[in-house]
């Protein structure tokens, strides 16, 4: 009963929360796209970054009152929020997205994800979407492709243009290679060569660095590691039943080289970037094999 009464507790405080700032938000967000010129829409941008931080802040305090997680952060001395990060991570549950809110909230810019086009107009979140300066991409697929020699780069020029507003504001995005979350069940249908890892997509990652490597400051890149053989779900953080999270952080510099070739058509280039890839995976397996220890 404990449990329940804890989860249902941090279920109803976040929707008030949400539902409390979702409206600054928007107000924000259509002053942003009616207001001319590039000064008051970077205004706007970083009106709308300051709602999502202290949204992200009320968060951490509701798990921090209510819970009793410690979230055992290591790494990550000397980050700002006027730098710009690419933040590679493993990807085990829905408990991952709340450790970076823990990690990097305030620490770094309000981290952005890559997203597909249609999700523009999905109604209110599209528009947070758009207002966060999220990039939007347009994938085309290898069968269009073909049938299209002539699109050939065109989604890489559609999400640099995208990306053209964080030259003036910095930014921190997330990308996680292995495409889902960890399960054995995934492991083993993939024959996946790691211990606790899927196989790394190499793809997405020389998409980002194409598109934003000359703005991005450093590679940060995270660990998240839980007790126990099994990634908890979001449940077990809301009932209280997740005692501890590990986040380690490993800061990087990026090699010009990663973004200076051609990843869809130039083999050797392609080869370099999986190459430094499956070097930080199998780096990141022997890291968690040793802090799964200290549990």
């Amino acid at each position: 009963m404990r449990r329940l009464l804890t989860a249902c507790s941090i279920i109803v405080l976040l929707l008030l929360n949400t539902l409390i700032l979702i409206g600054p938000m928007m107000l924000i967000a259509l002053f942003k796209l009616i207001l001319p010129g590039k000064y008051l829409r970077d205004l706007c941008s970083r009106g709308v970054m300051w709602v999502a931080e202290t949204w992200a802040e009320i968060d951490k305090l509701i798990f921090a009152l209510l819970t009793p997680t410690v979230w055992d952060i290591r790494g990550g001395e000397g980050l700002r929020q006027d730098r710009s990060y690419l933040v590679v991570s493993n990807h085990q549950s829905w408990v991952d997205i709340p450790a970076l809110v823990q990690t990097f909230n305030r620490k770094t810019p309000y981290f952005k994800f890559f997203l597909k086009q249609e999700l523009i107009w999905v109604p209110f979140l599209g528009l947070a979407f758009w207002a966060l300066d999220y990039p939007f991409m347009k994938r085309y697929s290898k069968a269009y492709l073909r049938k299209n020699p002539h699109m050939q780069g065109k989604d890489l020029e559609i999400t640099k243009a995208a990306c053209e507003r964080f030259k003036s504001l910095p930014v921190t995005v997330v990308n996680y290679l292995e495409g889902t979350r960890f399960t054995p069940a995934k492991q083993t249908q993939q024959g996946s060569p790691y211990q606790h890892l899927l196989k790394p997509k190499a793809g997405g990652v020389a998409f980002v660095l194409a598109a934003l490597g000359p703005q991005l400051d450093a590679l940060l890149d995270v660990t998240v590691v839980y007790p126990g053989d099994h990634p908890p779900g979001f449940w077990a953080l809301i009932s209280g039943q997740l005692p501890k999270v590990i986040i380690d952080i490993q800061t990087r510099e990026l090699d010009p080289a990663l973004w200076a070739g051609d990843y869809q058509r130039d083999a050797e280039f392609r080869q370099v970037v999986q190459d430094w890839v499956s070097q930080l995976w199998h780096e990141k397996d022997a890291r968690i094999a040793q802090l799964k220890q200290q549990f």
